[in-house]
């Protein structure tokens, strides 16, 4: 998210770091409405200055025993009240359109990443370890699964609906010992604090990170209370009631505003200005009481929804929200294994068959905090920590720089890691490592304050797959099979699997 501030100091380089990524130029639009929000404030506070002279002015004009400037001073000051409540509700709203539009605005890349408008331009950095070779024809992981009798998509479907599945007997098992793995490996060696987090978190929590609000339709959902029917119309009932006089004089005031051209046109069609006045009324009252009802209604499902995360990234970066941490801190780095829960509602007819997109899953998030100084060099740290995985797993795979077309909302810069796998014959992502700067830390008010300075300053963000359990499994299934539909487990996993050397047929 970015400060209005900024965009008013720097409006070409904003802009030019939009059209990057392809969009249109929007400064002027941002500006515009912070032009507005200034005014309103404005309006406000003069309205608040004279309110509170007159009030002294009241107390020296009965001193002077002039009861006439007195009662006149009185009723400025009543109507100085009055019109402050417009003044602040318009404030407010001035606010409240500037925010959700910059809330919509995307991360500006940085000047190293290179130009590009989709996943086919994006370059690659290297490419790490030596393709596996078969003396057959290597088979997709939800063929060798299926076959193994241990990978179950029918019934999951039943269970569950399409892009689900259940794992059994020694895949299960081969499942948890990647996740364990790699929690390890991460731990012990790369210097990550393992954090068991909440699965289900508030919609601030979700704007934090940007999931919300311009991706809420790939999201879950959920209720912490069910909502009857009594209970929302009692409740709506009540709101209504106590809104209805502020409504009403909303609605007078705004048919004042656009009386005089309504009347105009009105007595052209024959129409007298009473009941030109009450149409104007009448459509005014209509509108904001639609809008209280859109009001309601959102604040009902703001009140009582959880979301299930999409990526530790979520928790894991929201743990210094609100927070002012010292320099000594930084950086912080965490990762958590977790499941994670995705609607997929822009992935229709993509990869409709196996593990490789699916609506939950588990994943292995690595999390850094840092100061803006040592960011770039955390973002190269860890990406070297989700290769590492790939590397003690025996896996070939490349890296790719994402182009300014192909990054993630939130991101500055972002490296992607493709696993080979040898049964689809191509490389798939596995893990994506982004560089968010102080975007998501402005969402989330988390500072930090340098050594020896009163001041305070943005922290920098930056998350990455450390890596997707689901797909290293699927990597493991194509690249350790063998021609008898067997798959022989990694030498690295074995602590993990309790004596299994190899996934064979189950009875």
């Amino acid at each position: 998210m970015y400060d209005i501030k900024w965009i008013r100091e720097n409006p070409g380089a904003f802009d030019t770091g939009l059209a990057r990524r392809g969009l249109t130029s929007l400064s002027a639009s941002l500006l515009a409405l912070d032009d507005q929000r200034r005014a309103a404030i404005a309006k406000a506070q003069s309205a608040q200055e004279r309110r509170n002279a007159a009030s002294k002015e009241v107390g020296a004009a009965m001193k002077a025993g002039d009861g006439v400037k007195a009662a006149a001073l009185k009723q400025e000051v009543a109507d100085l009240k009055l019109a402050l409540t417009t003044y602040e509700e318009e404030e407010r709203s001035a606010i409240a359109a500037l925010d959700a539009a910059l809330a919509q605005v995307p991360n500006i890349p940085l000047a190293e990443v290179p130009e590009g408008k989709d996943e086919n331009d994006n370059p690659q950095l290297r490419a790490v370890g030596s393709k596996p070779e078969f003396a057959f024809k290597p088979k997709e992981h939800f063929e060798i699964g299926e076959a193994l009798g241990l990978m179950d998509f029918e019934t999951a479907t039943k269970l569950s609906g399409a892009r689900f599945v259940i794992l059994k007997g020694a895949l299960a098992r081969l499942e948890r010992a990647l996740g364990q793995f790699m929690l390890d490996l991460h731990t012990s060696e790369h210097g990550y604090t393992e954090v068991n987090p909440p699965l289900l978190v508030r919609d601030e929590t979700m704007f934090g990170t940007a999931q919300l609000p311009k991706f809420r339709d790939d999201q879950f959902p959920t209720y912490l209370e069910p909502i009857t029917q009594l209970e929302s119309m009692i409740e709506y009932e009540r709101r209504r009631g106590e809104e209805k006089d502020t409504i009403e004089a909303e609605a007078e005031a705004r048919a004042e505003q656009f009386v005089d051209d309504f009347i105009r046109g009105a007595k052209g069609r024959g129409l007298d200005e009473r009941y030109a006045r009450n149409l104007a009324k009448r459509d005014a009252r209509y509108d904001l009481f639609a809008e209280f009802d859109l009001k309601y209604w959102n604040h009902q499902l703001a009140k009582r929804a959880l979301w299930l995360i999409p990526t530790a990234e979520v928790p894991l970066t929201n743990l210094v929200r609100e927070s002012i941490l010292d320099e000594s801190q930084l950086p912080l780095r965490v990762t958590a294994a977790t499941p994670c829960f995705r609607a997929e509602a822009g992935a229709a007819g993509r990869d409709t068959r196996g593990m490789i997109r699916q609506h939950q899953f588990t994943k292995v998030e690595l999390v850094s905090v840092t100061t803006p100084e040592q960011s770039h060099d955390e973002h190269e740290r860890l990406l070297a920590s989700a290769e590492a995985v790939l590397k003690r797993l025996g896996l070939a795979y490349r890296v790719v720089t994402l182009c300014t077309g192909d990054m993630g909302f939130a991101s500055q810069k972002t490296y992607d890691i493709e696993v080979w796998l040898p049964g689809q014959g191509r490389y798939r992502e596995i893990s994506s490592c982004s560089l968010c700067g102080d975007f998501q830390a402005r969402r989330m008010e988390a500072r930090y304050r340098p050594e020896g300075s009163k001041a305070t300053r943005f922290v920098h963000t930056l998350n990455g797959s450390g890596v997707a359990v689901g797909r290293a499994l699927v990597a493991v299934l194509e690249n350790y099979q063998n021609e008898d539909g067997s798959v022989t487990v990694p030498d690295v996993l074995l602590p993990y699997m309790g004596g299994i050397k190899r996934l064979t047929k189950t009875a």
